[in-house]
């Protein structure tokens, strides 16, 4: 095994086991241990607002270190002096945006808040900055780390240990060690200690010395800021549409119903798992077509990664569907089951994301790029527009409308522009069949009595629809690769 296919392998198998610890973290843990109010600060403190913070705090220098390290890189380690220019940049836009958020608090907080001083958002809301710092320094040297090829411990300090640590927080409020301030204060070390650590791998591994700028980087100086700021538009754009329902949800609502809205947005977000992975193998075949304009064979991989997201995404939602009941188990809080509407509408929103396959991957590595960043800053943009439309009348279903809209508008942007420019097009009748037999199976999941037992009713429910849905898909030769997977499986267990 090389060591791409190494580093792939582990980061993989990381991504997993991360995604299953903050999923046992949030639906069960939390649900059990902390109020809705309190998951919804927690959701502001990790991922909305600290995303964007960190997101235009960065000028896009995470993507400046991939693209311009490799310019820069010498033997002495000194780099020219880049890690030391980046550390500068970063450290000027940190401080930009910290002043605005520390200066504008009292506009931020009273801005259509009706909870004002009684909300945690209001008792925690310096602790933003230092998270904000941490994950600003954490993300830039784990870049660092990446482009000399030493990702395996970043990837499992952030995806794993992190949330090992968060577990470990919310039992130690569980027993009645700490209340949930210390819950907050531990989540903020926590940051600062993965930080910590990662900083001490690459010190012990000597990749970085932060030496004086060299010429050579400043020559390049107008260019990286330039293609910075692109990335940060970029960047900021597909950070804005994945929390702006949740931030916005704050400033009109309250931080209980950011909890129950977080909590189901990242059960359907399970749909769109399998598409990471199999986009992630796809990028480079992507990228190597285009060199020599194979459009055929870019037309290839997209028809069959759009085809086969669609028929996983389509098992993963009628699966979700029909297990609403257990999923209402899990999350123990009772007040979920008035929130069926809003899991199925994000859950959709999902599914058209992934049926767009690599739509948005094959414009990234054409010649059409900058086209990206103006469509995900239009997508931005209409995904607020629709928030600030929605929510105050319909709430968190209102959020949940906005972000599956914004979905739908920009897969069909991306498809519109692949269609009647390369055309390349993936669509065609089967999806109309996989739809069919996926209301089909979901009729037969909903209709199951429900047994008595979670973990029972789980098992065969999920069993069945699977069963029927996969003997479907195989016998009407839906996709040849699924074909050729299951047919593969079947030899593997006669051969046995």
């Amino acid at each position: 095994m090389n060591l791409l296919k190494k580093q792939g392998f582990y980061n993989s198998i990381t991504l997993y086991i991360g995604t299953a610890l903050g999923f046992f973290n949030l639906i069960i843990l939390f649900q059990r241990v902390l109020t809705a109010e309190q998951i919804g600060f927690f959701a502001l403190m990790s991922s909305a607002i600290t995303l964007l913070y960190t997101q235009i705090a960065a000028i896009g220098y995470s993507s400046v270190i991939t693209r311009f390290f490799p310019f820069f890189k010498s033997d002495d380690k000194k780099h020219h002096g880049f890690p030391t220019y980046v550390f500068k940049v970063t450290a000027i836009g940190f401080l930009i945006v910290t002043a605005f958020y520390v200066f504008g608090k009292e506009y931020i907080l009273d801005f259509k808040s009706a909870a004002k001083g009684s909300s945690y958002f209001f008792k925690y809301y310096y602790l933003i900055v230092p998270v904000a710092l941490f994950t600003l320094w954490y993300n830039l040297a784990e870049t660092f780390a990446r482009t000399t090829f030493h990702n395996i411990l970043p990837s499992f300090l952030r995806e794993v240990f992190l949330k090992v640590l968060t577990t470990v927080a919310v039992l130690l409020v569980y027993f009645g060690w700490i209340d949930y301030q210390g819950f907050v204060y531990w989540y903020v070390g926590a940051n600062a200690l993965i930080l910590l650590i990662l900083l001490l791998y690459l010190k012990r591994l000597d990749l970085l010395r932060f030496k004086a700028t060299q010429p050579a980087v400043k020559e390049k100086s107008p260019e990286i800021l330039k293609y910075g700021l692109y990335s940060m538009l970029a960047g900021g754009s597909f950070a804005l549409i994945q929390n702006i329902d949740v931030i916005l949800l704050k400033v009109y609502t309250t931080e209980q119903n950011v909890g129950y809205y977080y909590t189901m947005f990242a059960i359907a977000m399970v749909i769109s798992l399998p598409a990471k992975a199999l986009n992630t193998t796809s990028y480079q075949i992507i990228a190597d077509a285009w060199k020599t304009d194979d459009l055929q064979k870019i037309n290839k991989i997209y028809k069959k990664t759009s085809l086969v997201q669609f028929i996983i995404g389509c098992l993963l939602l009628i699966g979700l569907i029909a297990n609403w009941q257990n999923i209402l188990v899990m999350l123990k809080k009772p007040e979920y089951v008035n929130y069926y509407s809003v899991f199925v509408v994000v859950a959709i929103g999902f599914l058209f994301d992934i049926t767009g396959g690599l739509n948005g991957a094959i414009i990234s590595f054409s010649k059409k790029y900058k086209l990206v960043m103006y469509i995900l800053v239009s997508a931005a943009a209409l995904c607020a527009f629709l928030n600030v439309l929605f929510i105050p009348k319909y709430g968190m279903l209102g959020a949940a409308l906005a972000y599956s809209l914004t979905m739908f508008a920009l897969n069909f942007t991306y498809w519109a522009f692949l269609t009647f420019k390369y055309k390349l097009q993936p669509f065609n009748f089967t999806y109309i069949k996989v739809v069919l037999m996926g209301f089909l199976v979901l009729t037969l999941g909903i209709y199951i009595p429900y047994l008595n037992n979670f973990f029972v009713d789980v098992i065969i429910r999920s069993g069945l629809m699977s069963l029927v849905y996969v003997g479907l898909i195989f016998t009407f030769k839906i996709s040849p690769d699924i074909n050729e997977a299951i047919l593969q499986v079947i030899n593997k267990v006669k051969t046995k």
